[in-house]
C-alpha cells in the first residue's frame, strides 16, 4: 500500500524533491498516438509554460524538469523561507491567482476595513494558504489539474488524464540531488528523442544551455534563465536559495554522462574527465547506474544510508525503507 504523502515529504529531513506524473495507461497524451495518428507534441508546451509559471506564485521553485510523451519529470525545491517572508496580502494575491479565494479575502485585498473577528478568520485562512502555497502535493495538484482540464477540452472528453498519484523521492544529499538531475536532464537523450541534452525539446537543460550561449558569465546567477532555480558557485551567493554547483560543472558532469550512457561507446570517457564525480565520492559504474535508472535505484528517499534514516527517524518510521539500495549506490 502506498505510503501517504506526508510520510514521504518533510522539509525538515529535505527540501529537494523528484516529482513524477505518468499519463493515464501511460498513453501518448503529450506525443503522438501509434493507433490513431494524433499528434499531441503541443501540449509539452503547455505543461512545460505552466511549470515554469507556477514558481512565481508557490514557494516552490523548479531545478529540472523533462517533459516526455506520456509522463513528466521534475526535481523541485521547497523555500520555507520564502513562504514565511510573505506578507498576509502577500499570500491572499497569490492565492487568488489560483482561486477565487472567498468574500472576506477579496474584500481584504481591495483593502477594506474587517472587524476584528472577520480579521482573525483571514488570519487562519491566510496561515493554511501559506502552508499550501509551501506543498508539492498542491503544486502538483495544481500543475496536473491545468494540464488536464485543457486536454480533455481539446479532445471534447471527461475522465483522467493523469494517473491517480504523482511519484515523490527524497533527495537526501548532493550526490542523490544531481545524479537526479542529471537523470531528468538526459530522459529524452535515452530515449532516443534527442541526440544531446542541449537539443531536448521541453527540458531545463536546454533552455540552461540557451541562456549560457548568450551569456557573458555564464556561472553568474543573474545571468541563468529566472524561470528556474540558479546554480550558485560561492559562499557568498549560496547564501540566497540556490543548486550548489556552478553551472558550467553541471553542463560539463550531464555531457559526460550522456556520452557513457551511449550504448556505442560504454566507457569511452573516464570518470576522472568529469572533477564533479570525484568531488562528490562516486564511482563510475554507481554514478551510471544512479543516473541511467534513478527511479529504480531508489524508492521513496535518495540518498547516502545515513541521510535515509536520519529523514525516517524524523517521519517515525520503524522500518527505514531502501537502505540497502542507499548503502550499495552511494558507498
Amino acid at each position: 500500500m502506498p505510503k501517504p504523502r506526508k510520510q514521504q515529504v518533510s522539509v525538515e529531513a529535505t527540501p529537494w524533491y523528484h516529482c513524477v506524473s505518468r499519463c493515464v495507461r501511460r498513453a501518448f497524451l503529450c506525443g503522438t498516438d501509434q493507433f490513431s495518428g494524433a499528434c499531441y507534441e503541443h501540449r509539452r508546451g503547455w505543461l512545460e509554460a505552466r511549470l515554469l509559471a507556477l514558481p512565481q506564485i508557490f514557494a516552490i521553485q523548479v531545478a529540472a524538469y523533462a517533459v516526455m510523451s506520456n509522463h513528466y519529470h521534475v526535481v523541485l525545491f521547497v523555500d520555507t523561507d520564502q513562504a514565511v517572508s510573505w506578507s498576509e496580502l502577500d499570500v491572499v494575491q497569490r492565492w487568488h491567482q489560483l482561486f477565487k479565494g472567498n468574500p472576506l479575502s477579496q474584500r481584504f485585498e481591495r483593502g477594506e476595513p474587517l472587524a476584528t473577528a472577520e480579521q482573525a478568520r483571514l488570519t487562519i485562512l491566510v496561515e493554511e494558504w501559506r502552508s499550501r502555497l509551501s506543498d508539492i502535493s498542491w503544486f502538483m495538484r495544481v500543475l496536473n489539474e491545468a494540464i488536464a482540464r485543457e486536454a480533455n477540452a481539446e479532445d471534447a472528453c471527461t475522465g483522467r488524464f493523469w494517473e491517480g498519484r504523482f511519484k515523490s523521492q527524497a533527495l537526501l544529499d548532493e550526490a542523490a540531488l544531481f545524479a537526479c538531475m542529471a537523470y531528468v536532464d538526459l530522459n529524452p537523450v535515452r530515449a532516443g528523442m534527442a541526440n544531446t541534452p542541449e537539443t531536448s525539446d521541453y527540458t531545463s537543460i536546454k533552455s540552461r544551455a540557451e541562456r549560457a550561449k548568450t551569456a557573458a558569465d555564464p556561472d553568474s546567477r543573474t545571468q541563468q534563465p529566472t524561470c528556474l532555480l540558479p546554480f550558485v558557485r560561492n559562499a557568498k551567493e549560496q547564501e540566497l536559495a540556490g543548486i550548489p554547483m556552478p553551472l558550467t560543472d553541471y553542463l560539463t558532469l550531464v555531457d559526460g554522462t550522456g556520452r557513457l550512457l551511449r550504448a556505442d561507446k560504454p566507457g569511452a570517457i573516464e570518470a576522472s574527465t568529469a572533477p564533479i564525480l570525484a568531488r562528490l565520492g562516486l564511482k563510475q559504474r554507481q554514478w551510471l547506474a544512479m543516473t541511467e535508472q534513478f527511479e529504480r535505484c531508489f524508492s521513496t528517499f535518495a540518498g547516502r544510508e545515513d541521510n535515509v534514516r536520519h529523514a525516517c527517524s524524523i517521519l517515525g518510521y520503524r522500518r527505514p525503507p531502501g537502505v540497502y539500495q542507499s548503502r550499495t549506490m552511494t558507498v
